[in-house]
């Protein structure tokens, strides 16, 4: 699962590393939870484009714009035969940047601890995304999710699961329109992060959600 993750860098990066002419204005933000809204990479018509968008997808097939917290994530193993994300998949994929992401392990008295993830000399990077357009009596939502994945073997000792981050060298792949025999090229991008990773335990005051600043991603000593 991915629930929470930072975005500390700033416009004038993110249009560099993602090529896009334009990038909303935007605070660094050290503690987003959905349901949003967070920035996405999509391609246009003609050109990429960067806005900001629901955390919870709505399919347009949706009755009510309703954020079901179980849209936040969409599994890898289930997103080309599920329903909700099935038609985003084929034809709405998009990129979500981030700089850091949080998963919480459980101790032996089953308490949630937080950890910080991230990947060192990277400075902004782009989880894999689906999104859609919810449209009924006037009213437009255009909304997101994140596709996870099983874990790299060195964070399975803290989650089982972990956003999919898609390599800088596969994002025309990923943006690209395809359909048919192409979409097993899409889903050979989800796979657990294979490069370097870096993680720390951090404060338990990132667990609520409207926690904010540069001190939840600061490294707290692991008891031994």
């Amino acid at each position: 699962m991915c629930g929470r993750f930072s975005l500390k860098a700033s416009p004038r990066v993110i249009q560099s590393i993602f090529k896009v002419e334009e990038v909303p204005d935007f605070l660094p933000r050290y503690n987003i939870a959905p349901p949003g809204p967070i920035l996405v990479i999509r391609q246009g018509v003609e050109k990429r484009e960067a806005l900001f968008m629901r955390w919870g997808l709505i399919p347009h097939w949706a009755k009510e714009a309703k954020t079901d917290w179980r849209t936040i994530n969409a599994r890898a193993e289930t997103v080309q035969s599920k329903p909700t994300f099935r038609d985003s998949f084929r034809r709405r994929r998009c990129l979500i940047p981030a700089d850091g992401f949080y998963e919480w392990q459980k101790d032996e008295k089953n308490r949630k601890i937080p950890w910080y993830i991230t990947l060192p000399s990277v400075e902004v990077f782009g989880f894999a995304g689906l999104w859609d357009r919810w449209e009924k009596d006037g009213k437009l939502i255009e909304s997101t999710t994140i596709i996870v994945t099983e874990a790299c073997p060195e964070l399975k000792k803290i989650h089982e699961r972990m956003p999919v981050i898609i390599d800088p060298l596969h994002y025309d792949r990923w943006l690209g329109i395809e359909e048919g025999s192409k979409l097993q090229e899409y889903l050979d991008l989800l796979k657990p992060w294979n490069g370097k990773i870096a993680f720390w335990r951090v404060s338990v005051a990132v667990n609520r959600a409207d926690a904010e600043g540069e001190e939840l991603i600061k490294e707290i000593p692991t008891p031994p």
